[in-house]
């Protein structure tokens, strides 16, 4: 928690006004934050300064890893959060690849199960990663990536949080997760709970320990109608101590994460919390 808000801080502090040409807002703005958090012994980082939830940022997680693309698949999986991207995007409206309502393209999860070869047939990414963790291999190449430059015309929006990097030592698996770019007071406690989780995850249904997770973000920002709600309200809470994840044991392979996996088998313990903060969210 005290990472989340020493970032909140040095942005008010240290941060640079950009122009944002997609939203026409400005961002206070600084470049790269590391973020590290502790899955081995279950130190969720769910912010406790303001009501946050979690559900939600794992629902469109286990979205990416089933490879959606229509935002009608994420609402069914408690995610509303492809509703806007997909929906008022007025560019993706306009654009000749969008298939209609709720039509997302080939961003995220589609780029990660799914990704387009040159010659033909597509690649699965979390497959092979799951596959050579399950046999105790790590090439150094246990990555998925969403960004892929070919295909950004082809989707609503660029990925921010476009590459996880599992690295295995011993029986321990390790996560790095890098961001392109974050909206700190709504995005990044999402983002916290998906790097976070999937390390959880993919430590479960690969047979591991699960270690830290690393959080690598080029750059954070805090966008200007949201500046006076961080600065004056939820930088002056103390935080709660973190709450713990449970997560059922029965999920044991992708094949589960893929099928009957639902919110209900994820769960929050020992969450304190202040208020919940309305903080505007910018298309």
């Amino acid at each position: 928690m005290k990472q989340y808000l020493d970032l909140c801080q040095r942005i008010i502090d240290e941060g640079v006004w950009v122009e944002n040409e997609r939203t026409g807002k400005r961002c206070l703005t600084v470049i790269n934050a590391d973020l590290e958090y502790d899955v081995a012994n279950n130190q969720f980082p769910l912010i406790t300064t303001r009501k946050s939830f979690y559900k939600a940022a794992i629902a469109e997680f286990i979205g990416y890893i089933r490879g959606y693309d229509n935002a009608a698949d994420f609402r069914k999986i408690g995610a509303k959060t492809w509703d806007a991207n997909a929906n008022l995007n007025e560019a993706w409206l306009n654009n000749p690849h969008r298939r209609g309502e709720d039509d997302m393209g080939r961003v995220y999860g589609v780029q990660g199960r799914a990704w387009a070869k040159p010659d033909g047939g597509t690649v699965d990414q979390l497959r092979k990663v799951v596959d050579n963790l399950k046999a105790g291999r790590d090439d150094r190449g246990e990555i998925i990536s969403f960004y892929n430059p070919g295909e950004f015309h082809m989707g609503c929006l660029r990925p921010c949080m476009h590459t996880h990097n599992f690295s295995l030592l011993g029986d321990t698996l390790y996560l790095t997760s890098y961001q392109r770019s974050c909206d700190v007071p709504l995005g990044l406690n999402f983002n916290q709970v998906q790097v976070f989780t999937f390390l959880a995850l993919m430590a479960q249904i690969t047979g591991h320990k699960p270690g830290k997770a690393f959080h690598k973000i080029v750059n954070a920002h805090i966008y200007e109608d949201q500046l006076e709600l961080m600065r004056d309200v939820q930088l002056k809470r103390d935080p709660f101590p973190a709450p713990r994840l449970e997560i059922n044991p029965d999920i044991t392979s992708l094949e589960d994460l893929e099928t009957w996996v639902t919110m209900d088998d994820f769960k929050v313990h020992d969450y304190q919390h202040h208020d919940a903060i309305s903080y505007p969210f910018s298309v």
